[in-house]
């Protein structure tokens, strides 16, 4: 714990802390890579392609889509306080977004949450999944 007698930024705010107040690193928010696969009956693969892409307008953080006609995975980065915060958010996308992008009623099959420093070391070590590029909606 250690004792903060400025602002602290989070999200492009200042936030004041009075001085003598406490301030713990992990009140923070942080990135999380997230990973979500869904899947479901067929769908013509030319709505899927507009539901996703109209899903990445939607929320700007999106990196990457793969789709096939009865899957997809989507892959982006998340800012939240903690994991549980980050697994949250990713669990209720799909279905928040489903009237307004036009997305399939899938259900989600797959969920991966992984801290920043995880993902690039990942990367380094040539383990687990790729870096999402290109970035942008593609087919499997």
């Amino acid at each position: 714990m250690r004792r903060v007698r400025t602002g602290v930024a989070t999200r492009g705010a200042l936030t004041s802390v009075a001085a003598g107040d406490t301030f713990e690193p992990r009140d923070l928010p942080r990135l999380w890579h997230v990973t979500l696969s869904v899947a479901g009956p067929d769908v013509p693969l030319t709505d899927l392609r507009r539901a996703l892409e109209q899903l990445a307008h939607d929320h700007p953080f999106l990196l990457t889509s793969r789709y096939a006609s009865d899957h997809a995975e989507i892959r982006y980065w998340e800012e939240a306080r903690d994991l549980h915060d980050a697994a949250a958010v990713a669990l209720r996308l799909w279905g928040e977004h489903r009237q307004t992008a036009g997305l399939p009623p899938w259900e989600i099959v797959g969920l991966e949450v992984i801290d920043r420093e995880t993902y690039h070391q990942r990367i380094a070590e040539g383990y687990g999944p790729p870096p999402a590029t290109p970035v942008g909606v593609h087919p499997f």
